[in-house]
């Protein structure tokens, strides 16, 4: 197996640019990566933080080749596997799903499909819709100003997942804490670390309640105890590892997701409009939000064999971070990308990423997001930022989710 490779360069020789770059506006791309693909092409190379050589994806077709190639491999317990900051590296082994391989990796996501099929998010998208409206009402009623983070989009996504999973939604509050340690930038690695202990703790607690359920509740994590845990298909561990990112990725992207779609209308008066005089296209619409804000920007691969493309040559043992930021604003692929048109109809777009390890919630991601916007924009036709627009607070590019970190609003 190829070595992780470091970057030296001979002296005089021009520096590689840093990845991942941080955003300068909520929902635009870094400078940076447009520099780099007008430049350098759809495959560049650059540098991650401890060094590390990387080849930073920025084009569409490269991306979905290069997404259904087994030679790229998505297993986080290759020595080689590359990381964007400390904090992922710190917890990339505890997880599990994302980061594994076929054939592992298609047996585990088998046993989640029907969880999250077309199907099953119909059956939910009269609650998730009713609890949108409720939250929204409970601003409204609250008075102005409000704050769209924990007012609504957080509550939702995390009620939501915990309906899935099986998961008390009294205990929200305990786990979205434990789950914004592991994607801050700001803390340790033995704070992540510590975090996801707790959540480890707190997901083995939640399934030895299961276990003594005689009748089976039904949520996910119900039906991997009563059944998978219980013929013996399915490791102990790996029920818990499961529960954990599920939980963690349940929440913390959609609730960013509708945060950062709901300050982009806000900012696009004219968009904003359409959404409002149009809702029977707002499917359309959110599929052109998550096109235009890629907040999962980061996806992480290693060479598991040499592979040619975009022109150049990817070596065994060689990082590759796919930037759906850039993949997405692709001037091949999509008409004045960097505008935001909610008539475009940009399904094919890669943020839920493609292949094997397409996102497993996208069907349910969709649905909330359309719920939250839905209710928000229709309850409350004066909405508007509460001070500045240039007040709001990035997330840096290291915290794998893009977005904000709060959003007041009035009206």
């Amino acid at each position: 197996m190829a070595h992780p490779s470091v970057v030296t360069l001979p002296e005089g020789t021009e520096p590689l640019p840093d990845f991942p770059q941080a955003r300068q506006c909520p929902y635009q791309p870094p400078p940076g990566y447009l520099e780099l693909r007008g430049t350098e092409g759809p495959v560049v190379r650059a540098r991650l933080y401890d060094g590390r050589a990387t080849w930073v994806v920025l084009g569409h077709a490269e991306a979905r080749d290069l997404l259904v190639d087994p030679r790229l491999s998505s297993d986080w317990n290759r020595p080689d596997f590359p990381s964007p900051s400390p904090r992922r590296k710190a917890i990339q082994k505890a997880t599990i799903l994302i980061g594994m391989d076929p054939p592992e990796h298609t047996a585990y996501r088998r046993r989640l499909i029907p969880a999250f099929s077309v199907r099953r998010t119909r059956e939910l998208s009269e609650s998730i819709h009713r609890r949108a409206g409720e939250l929204v009402g409970a601003m409204l009623e609250q008075g102005p100003p409000a704050e769209v983070l924990t007012g609504l989009a957080l509550p939702l996504s995390s009620h939501t997942i915990c309906g899935i999973l099986g998961v008390p939604y009294a205990d929200h509050e305990y786990f979205e804490q434990q789950s914004s340690l592991l994607v801050s930038p700001q803390v340790s690695e033995e704070q992540a670390t510590g975090a996801l202990m707790n959540l480890r703790s707190y997901i083995t607690d939640l399934v030895g309640e299961k276990q003594k359920q005689t009748e089976p509740g039904e949520g996910l994590l119900d039906l991997l105890v009563h059944r998978d845990l219980a013929e013996g298909s399915i490791p102990y561990d790996d029920v818990i590892r499961l529960g954990i990112v599920l939980l963690m990725a349940g929440h913390e992207t959609t609730a960013s997701m509708i945060t950062l779609s709901t300050y982009t209308l806000l900012r696009h008066p004219d968009q904003l409009a359409r959404f409002r005089s149009d809702p029977e296209n707002a499917a359309l619409a959110v599929e052109e939000l998550l096109r235009y804000l890629s907040i999962g920007d980061v996806l992480m691969r290693v060479a598991a064999a040499d592979i040619t493309v975009g022109g150049v040559t990817i070596r065994e043992g060689d990082s590759v971070m796919l930037s759906t930021t850039g993949i997405n604003r692709d001037p091949d692929v999509f008409d004045d990308p960097h505008t935001l048109d909610l008539e475009r109809g940009a399904r094919h777009h890669l943020a839920f990423g493609y292949g094997a390890h397409q996102c497993i919630g996208q069907n349910l991601a969709r649905a909330e997001l359309l719920s939250a916007l839905s209710a928000l924009f229709g309850a409350i036709p004066g909405l508007r930022l509460a001070g500045s627009a240039d007040e709001v607070r990035i997330k840096p590019a290291q915290s794998g989710v893009q977005g904000i970190y709060e959003l007041p609003v009035e009206w």
